[in-house]
């Protein structure tokens, strides 16, 4: 860059340039040199990070992290043992989960919210090639700002552009894990006895959509700590596209 503003300066002494269109000649070096970020080679040369290069290590980084955060999520106790990501009984039926577990039926909803986490634990296994089928179709303008960014850019940024895609595509898959787990064999007992209570308003929330939201809530949240690895870590930095990019942002 100051190759570049030294070699303007002397050609502005040469045509005897104002020192207005000299600063104009100045900005437009500093944007056209904004698209390029140096980083050293094992060599020690120096090279230019394109914002190319930069958008394919965050879709690769996004990547590993779905998978590895799929990996986490989908094992035994994966929500259910996990307070950052556990799901609770339902917060719009705290009243159902009150009134049963005043009428005894304490361990009855205890297992339905180990079931409800049993069920986001299986929609989990089938859950990466959704969110990989999304970062390959993700289409990231400027690479560079997710790169300098918060260290969940690139998953917020996937959070925000692909949600609503991935939720019409995910909701089968938790459906099918419902099945699997038999969770309404817990839970139907629970707001069967409810609703019989004279005078109460009736419940009955979507527990597929409930276990939807808060699966995918729990895996952004470990895509998010995925992101952070990637970016601290070096030994994260699993692909040689990883070790470039992310490895700029440490010289």
């Amino acid at each position: 860059m100051k190759k570049i503003i030294t070699t303007i300066a002397i050609a502005t002494l040469a045509m005897n340039i104002s020192f207005g269109q000299l600063g104009n000649l100045i900005k437009d070096a500093e944007k056209a040199s904004s698209d390029v970020l140096k980083t050293t080679s094992s060599t020690g040369g120096s090279t230019q990070l394109s914002n190319e290069e930069v958008i394919s290590g965050l879709r690769d980084a996004l990547s590993v992290g779905t998978n590895n955060s799929s990996g986490l999520a989908s094992k035994l106790d994966g929500y259910y043992k996990n307070p950052a990501i556990f799901i609770p009984f339902p917060p719009e039926a705290q009243k159902v989960k009150e009134k049963a577990d005043a009428m005894g039926m304490q361990e009855q909803t205890d297992k339905f919210v180990m079931t409800l986490n049993r069920a986001a634990e299986e929609a989990a296994k089938d859950a990466a090639p959704v969110f990989i089928n999304a970062i390959k179709g993700m289409s990231i303008g400027d690479g560079f700002a997710i790169l300098k960014g918060a260290d969940n850019a690139a998953t917020q940024y996937l959070k925000d552009k692909t949600t609503a895609q991935l939720k019409e595509k995910f909701t089968p898959i938790v459906q099918a894990a419902i099945d699997r787990v038999e969770l309404t064999k817990y839970w139907n007992p629970i707001i069967t006895s409810y609703n019989k209570i004279p005078f109460i308003e009736k419940q009955n929330p979507d527990l597929t959509a409930y276990v939807t939201e808060r699966a995918m809530q729990g895996l952004f949240k470990l895509i998010a700590d995925e992101e952070l690895k990637i970016r601290k870590d070096p030994v994260a930095r699993v692909t040689d596209i990883l070790k470039k990019v992310f490895g700029s942002l440490t010289k």
